[in-house]
């Protein structure tokens, strides 16, 4: 009886011991393998990244792209053409195009094209003819006191005019935010709102973004969260998103250079990513279980070097990182 027994429990050590060396073999496997391989996603590109001539030859810019190994992007605008000709360009070099920023209306912006007020069936026909189905925000509206005073740099009237406007002009954004999500979302259309700094500017007790989450519905209005502009207002940006659980699902992936200034004003030092100093093993995982499933290389000028360099240099970063 006694040696059936110890023949048991030897046994059932065994499978025991074998189970946790499974278990720890698997969790050695994953740490090596890469984030974005892990987590089953690619790395995408915002193509706001390359300025404006990307939107002189789509065809080379798109097959530049998809040469460095991106296989899905984010367009800043339709580069005044047509949805289903972005579309066939995409296509041709293996892109997918999965969001659009798509801007407010503003003063001074008449004919401007596609526009969070264009009618929602218009813009959800041009996400259709792209293949994507989130729109973004990607800067909130002026105020309607906006405008540079004498001698005024632009960074500072943004800052003056941002904080003269006050609470209420968060809420009339959060108000517009889910209206049009709402009449988006039954045409297939997910409606987000990228950040920049001056959301975080202290306002009374609150903040503009702090008054954007509590207000906007998240059945209609997801985030679109920029950890460049995070940073550069002085908040973690791992942290941030692990506060913020369940509202975010695109993630602008900026890195800041060494020196770089916490403000409220729309002025950052850029860094192409992974020479900044942003901790991405810490940041994306966070972001991941956050909800994010789209991660897009976005740098904001001054470059140091060529912007098409600066794309590749962010995607060699992030395809080998392990986090």
């Amino acid at each position: 009886m006694i040696e059936a027994i110890s023949r048991r429990s030897l046994l059932a050590g065994m499978a025991v011991t074998g189970a946790v060396a499974m278990l720890e073999g698997t969790a050695i496997a994953a740490k090596r393998r890469t984030f974005f391989a892990r987590v089953g996603l690619p790395v995408g590109l915002q193509v706001y990244t390359l300025g404006d001539e990307a939107g002189r030859d789509i065809d080379a810019t798109f097959a530049q792209i998809a040469a460095i190994g991106y296989r899905e992007i984010e367009l800043p605008s339709l580069y005044n053409r047509k949805p289903a000709d972005l579309r066939a360009a995409a296509d041709k070099a293996g892109l997918a195009i999965s969001s659009l920023h798509i801007h407010p209306v503003m003063r001074g912006m008449g004919g401007a094209g596609l526009t969070l007020g264009s009618a929602p069936a218009e813009i959800a026909d041009a996400l259709g003819a792209l293949g994507a189905k989130r729109a973004a925000l990607p800067i909130a509206p002026f105020p309607d006191n906006f405008r540079p005073q004498p001698g005024e740099a632009m960074q500072a009237t943004i800052g003056r005019t941002f904080a003269e406007a006050g609470a209420d002009h968060w809420r009339r954004t959060a108000a517009m935010l889910n209206e049009k999500g709402a009449a988006l979302r039954p045409l297939g259309v997910a409606l987000g709102y990228h950040n920049h700094n001056m959301e975080f500017a202290p306002i009374g007790g609150t903040t503009g973004w702090d008054i954007l989450v509590k207000e906007t519905d998240p059945a209609a209005v997801h985030f679109e969260v920029d950890v460049g502009w995070v940073a550069t207002a002085g908040l973690d940006p791992a942290a941030f998103l692990r506060q913020h659980r369940g509202r975010v699902a695109q993630l602008h992936v900026k890195d800041v250079a060494a020196g770089n200034t916490t403000n409220f004003a729309l002025s950052m030092k850029p860094a192409e990513v992974g020479s900044g100093t942003l901790d991405w093993a810490k940041i994306l995982p966070a972001a991941h279980d956050a909800g994010v499933r789209h991660f897009y290389v976005e740098q904001e000028p001054p470059f140091a070097i060529p912007r098409i360099e600066a794309a590749r240099k962010g995607y060699a970063f992030l395809a080998q990182l392990r986090a």
